[in-house]
């Protein structure tokens, strides 16, 4: 059997003998000094030894120590009759490892103990209690993060997802605690409002997924980035369409608070140029690349110094297959834009099949449709049986009681192509995926929407990054 020591004067530690009373360990044997004797409930006498003695006295203490123990626990109210008790142990035993219970920060380094702050522990502790502030396992595997315990607010990004469609790369969702009972996931399990999820991961990737399900409706374009961002490129754009281009980024500016950023490149009618340099407000920058640098520098680097949380482009320059490289990596939502006008669309459509993605990207569509006054809408072909549709049309009708906004699951037996091609104008809302980035002649016997997407890019596109 282990020995081991318990040397007590304090309330803490009087709860600490309690607690290995209450807790069976029959390999555990404990042996506990006290300045004067105190009362415990239920001590088995073959487990605890209990001594009444002056642990400062080194001729007292070193008769109990000619045991061999595993380690030696240290709780007493006086900082100099710590520092005693250890100096009288290390006489006897250089080895042996000493936990002590420290309110005063005390300078021990030289006895080469284990000290347990109080103070920091008491702050972590009510840390803990804050809102919006992740909770951590301090005391189990590492202690460095790598466990999580996160409540899921209502209107979460998280809620009414299936854990299976949750990309989890890095990290993994291992207990949903809801009602006060564990629940063992698995990928048909579906996350609800106030459920508490444990998550195990890396730390740096468990705080990305926190900020993640903590964000909620009426954020946009929160997580990914706070500013909106337009490319421009004069040599590749129409120099006749740019103006309108110009219009069409400030009218999707003017529903969000957030900063627009004109980026403009290879400038080349300085007639042009002044006139988007008017365009100038407190919330609207103006940046001109007079240097022709590469596009996907320029694009990479300022979606980082600007915190770019949308990137609107031309539907013409989103059509290049560099161009759709770069804002795939760039890993925020990208809105192509058409030479239909913005301030006319009433409703963002998503076009079904059996692509999870569908729900992966449903709060942020519902977080941008709300923020743009714009409607919801399901397209489903009537002909079509499938779960995954089925479980996808679940969720959004989920989402809509959520965040109060009514969604319409259109039914169809036609080429969804054929038929939105007949539509004045809406907004196409598609999962942006490595599908995105294939040219349009490798696509020609695809039957997949998304795949598909360039068919209908004479419409304004929305395209969500799935990652987290």
């Amino acid at each position: 059997m282990k020995k081991i020591l318990i040397i007590s004067d304090s309330k803490i530690g009087h709860n600490f003998v309690q607690r290995a009373i209450d807790t069976f360990a029959k390999d555990n044997l404990y042996y506990v000094i006290q300045t004067k004797a105190d009362e415990f409930e239920n001590a088995p006498a073959s487990r605890f030894k209990f001594f009444e003695f002056d642990p400062t006295s080194l001729y007292k203490l070193s008769n109990v120590l000619k045991m061999e123990f595993v380690q030696v626990f240290i709780a007493m109210k006086n900082p100099a009759d710590i520092e005693h008790t250890i100096a009288n142990i290390r006489i006897s035993k250089k080895q042996l490892r000493i936990i002590v219970i420290d309110h005063w920060a005390m300078d021990l380094k030289e006895y080469n103990v284990v000290q347990i702050n109080t103070t920091e522990i008491l702050a972590s502790h009510m840390f803990d209690y804050l809102p919006n502030v992740p909770v951590v396992a301090q005391n189990v595997g590492l202690g460095e993060g790598e466990i999580m315990d996160v409540l899921v607010p209502f209107g979460s990004s998280f809620v009414y997802r299936h854990v299976g469609v949750i990309e989890q790369k890095q990290w993994r969702i291992v207990g949903i605690y809801r009602g006060g009972k564990l629940i063992l996931p698995d990928d048909r399990k579906m996350i609800h409002p106030n459920d508490q999820l444990l998550l195990v991961g890396e730390p740096s990737v468990l705080n990305s997924v926190y900020r993640a399900i903590k964000r909620e409706i009426g954020q946009f374009p929160q997580p990914f980035g706070t500013n909106l961002y337009l490319f421009v490129d004069m040599i590749k754009d129409d120099v006749k369409e740019i103006t309108y281009l110009v219009d069409k980024a400030i009218a999707v500016h003017e529903k969000f608070s957030n900063r627009l950023i004109i980026k403009v490149c290879n400038p080349s009618d300085l007639a042009l140029l002044e006139k988007i340099k008017s365009r100038r407000s407190e919330n609207i920058v103006v940046d001109i690349d007079y240097q022709q640098s590469y596009i996907e520098d320029v694009v990479l680097n300022d979606v980082k110094q600007y915190d770019v949380g949308l990137i609107m482009v031309s539907s013409y320059l989103f059509a290049k297959d560099k161009m759709r490289e770069i804002l795939f990596d760039a890993n925020v939502p990208v809105l192509s834009l058409a030479e239909r006008s913005i301030e006319k669309i009433k409703d963002a459509v998503i076009v079904l099949n059996d692509n999870k993605d569908l729900e992966k990207i449903s709060t942020t569509v519902f977080d941008f449709s709300s923020q743009m006054g714009y409607n919801i809408e399901l397209l489903k072909n009537e002909e079509e049986e499938s779960s995954e549709q089925d479980e996808i049309i679940e969720h959004y009708q989920n989402l809509s009681a959520i965040f109060s906004k009514n969604i319409h699951v259109n039914f169809h037996h036609d080429n969804p192509i054929r038929k939105l091609s007949k539509r004045e104008n809406f907004l196409q809302c598609i999962p942006f995926t490595e599908k995105i980035l294939q040219g349009k002649s490798s696509t020609i016997f695809s039957t997949d929407i998304e795949e598909l997407y360039h068919r209908l890019n004479r419409y304004h596109q929305l395209f969500f990054p799935i990652k987290i």
